[in-house]
């Protein structure tokens, strides 16, 4: 189906049975507190399918652009625009908006459906009168009041090159993400009917086999059956998801064989094994309230079923199900890791920091916690300590009464040599060239 012909909804939900709209929102939300910039989820016609507008408002330029149903129109189609070009790329695309505010647009590609993160309302360069002029050229036809749409412009955050250049990717690592956690679950949705297949083709073999054996092979397999499930149980604890669906798809063709006239005999057995399932999820770090919540509708699920065929069907949902609450869960608690890891480095950035600190801090180990750092934000713990430090001396650099040494101390750097070699390293030029400009 094209893009073009569904509806913003259908988009919505498409997009969450993918990903999941707790992990979207999750990782906007983090990206935000993280950055102090509000990030929203859009598609190729501008529609805002996931905000953060909970954690951070729009600007007081674009609500004053917004209040006017067409200024509301014309972001649409900038934000349209944004996301087609961002696609067409490939990478983030860095834009000016209608309004004249910069903000950028980092692609999400998921077969033919086509979405983006949109962040940004700042800009550049410090607002000087030709900008301003601009501004009232640009608002012209929108009942608003351009002397508050103007002052609100000049209130707007400027930031340099490199930052948004920086935000811009950090947010595009964000939208790989998502895009890798989509990838991941069309791929196991495109298995399902070849494994279907071929699980319908070893039942109906099995059936095949002579009774004689059926009465002796039923012993055999009712003496495995525990050993079976209780390797079943400790994959599903450890995350083994495609061992376990391989083994639970062996002990489904055991039970439907023996079983095969008496589908409630069938059904009871399902029961036991969803049992077995749901606590070895427990056991591996899924919500317990969620789990006890998605039994009960399993439940109820397998009461309406009628055919071995769809308890097979059902019964391997039901084990991606819970999989998936595990992986879930994981991924929140890590996310938090990073975000608390991220406040507590801002927090302390004048002291002299450890990664053993920050591991005491989010009750991880420093291993653990600086690799999900790493493939969270794209950074290391210790250069995103450095780049914190760096904006706090350039914040102190252009204000008259810090010197180069006293801006090197009170942003965390105990050898101004060393200050002054990072410093180059990441803006280009030397701290002293950095104030002459600054000044």
């Amino acid at each position: 189906m094209n893009q073009a012909n569904i509806t913003p909804e259908e988009e919505s939900q498409w997009l969450e049975k993918l990903v999941g709209r707790n992990l979207l929102e999750k990782m906007l939300c983090s990206f935000s507190k993280s950055t102090g910039l509000k990030a929203i989820l859009v598609d190729t016609r501008g529609n805002t399918l996931v905000s953060t507008d909970h954690e951070i408002m729009d600007c007081s330029f674009c609500r004053k652009i917004r209040s006017d149903s067409s200024g509301t129109r014309k972001c649409q189609r900038s934000y349209a625009r944004a996301c087609t070009e961002a696609a067409k790329y490939g990478e983030p695309y860095i834009f000016r908006c209608h309004a004249g505010l910069i903000m950028w647009a980092a692609p999400i590609v998921l077969n033919e459906y086509v979405f983006s993160i949109i962040c940004g309302q700042v800009l550049m360069w410090e607002p000087e009168d030709y900008f301003l002029e601009e501004i009232e050229e640009m608002v012209k036809g929108l009942d608003v009041d351009v002397s508050a749409v103007k002052w609100a412009a000049a209130q707007l955050e400027v930031m340099s090159s490199d930052k948004v250049q920086a935000a811009a990717d950090l947010l595009f690592i964000v939208a790989n993400q998502i895009m890798k956690s989509g990838m991941t679950v069309l791929a196991q949705r495109r298995n399902i009917t070849a494994q279907q297949a071929r699980l319908a083709e070893e039942i109906q073999a099995r059936k095949r086999s002579e009774v004689a054996m059926r009465t002796i092979e039923s012993r055999a397999v009712s003496s495995s059956s525990l050993d079976k499930e209780h390797e079943l149980k400790t994959m599903v604890r450890n995350g083994q998801k495609l061992a376990a669906q391989q083994l639970l798809e062996n002990l489904l063709v055991d039970i439907i064989e023996i079983n095969s006239e008496h589908i409630d005999t069938v059904k009871a057995r399902v029961v036991e094994l969803v049992v077995i399932i749901s606590r070895a999820a427990v056991d591996g770090g899924a919500d317990l309230s969620v789990i006890l919540q998605q039994n009960s509708l399993f439940y109820l699920e397998l009461l309406k079923i009628t055919k071995s065929e769809e308890i097979c069907i059902w019964s391997r949902d039901m084990l991606e199900t819970f999989m998936n609450q595990i992986d879930l869960n994981k991924d929140q608690k890590n996310l938090q890791a990073i975000q608390k890891a991220a406040e507590y480095i801002r927090e302390n950035f004048r002291k002299k920091i450890t990664i053993e600190d920050i591991a005491q801090v989010v009750y991880l180990s420093p291993c653990y916690v600086s690799r999900i750092f790493k493939q969270g934000l794209g950074c290391t713990l210790m250069e995103y300590l450095t780049q914190i430090r760096v904006e706090k001396a350039k914040t102190m650099l252009k204000d008259p009464k810090y010197n180069v040494m006293q801006a090197a101390e009170e942003s965390g750097f105990e050898d101004p040599a060393y200050f002054t070699r990072v410093f180059k390293k990441l803006e280009g030029i030397t701290p002293s060239r950095f104030k002459q400009y600054a000044l």
